[in-house]
């Protein structure tokens, strides 16, 4: 059983919706723009970043887009060469085991998938939080593109916020992802 430490609250889910950054429908064209790390949540983006040549620092995958199995070449394009690591994480919520996997693949010196049993939608917003400043993460919109969200302090700052309204330990999420919160 995964140890929950926060759920999306219905009232949220609307403005989640809302990208965090540009949208982009060409993978090398995002590169351009991506810095380092580059985190990678979802199995559609991960696999256009690996046809690109790139391997993101982290990927999370499901096996899952738009709550439908994912193509095998989909599938297969997920880096052979880095670390696999499985953690339970199900939907609108975010557990321990997977903001501490995440934690520990961004600090990881090499390249890191996040095979999540559930789902990896909302592990984004803990990823903005995690990154370093500078760095990247990139997720699905759906049937629109890749979102590329350059990692500054004010987007954390805006990520933070939307964490904060989420259903449960709120301290124990930004203690897990290293976030020392603003007062």
């Amino acid at each position: 059983m995964a140890d929950t430490v926060v759920s999306l609250p219905r009232a949220l889910r609307s403005e989640l919706k809302e990208p965090l950054g540009p949208i982009f429908t060409d993978a090398e064209t995002l590169l351009d723009s991506a810095g380092s790390p580059l985190v990678a949540v979802g199995d559609v983006v991960t696999y256009h970043l690996e046809s690109a040549g790139v391997t993101p620092n982290v990927a999370l995958v499901d096996g899952l887009t738009k709550r439908d199995t994912v193509e095998p070449k989909i599938r297969n394009a997920v880096s052979d060469d880095a670390r696999h690591v499985t953690v339970t994480n199900p939907a609108g919520v975010l557990t321990d085991a997977l903001l501490s996997a995440l934690t520990d693949a961004i600090a990881a010196p090499e390249a890191t998938v996040l095979v999540v049993d559930g789902e990896e939608d909302l592990a984004a917003l803990p990823a903005v939080l995690a990154v370093p400043d500078g760095g990247t993460v990139v997720y699905g919109q759906p049937d629109e593109g890749m979102v590329l969200v350059d990692v500054t302090p004010s987007v954390k700052s805006h990520v933070s916020d939307l964490l904060a309204r989420m259903d449960g330990d709120i301290d124990r999420l930004f203690s897990l992802v290293d976030y020392g919160r603003r007062s």
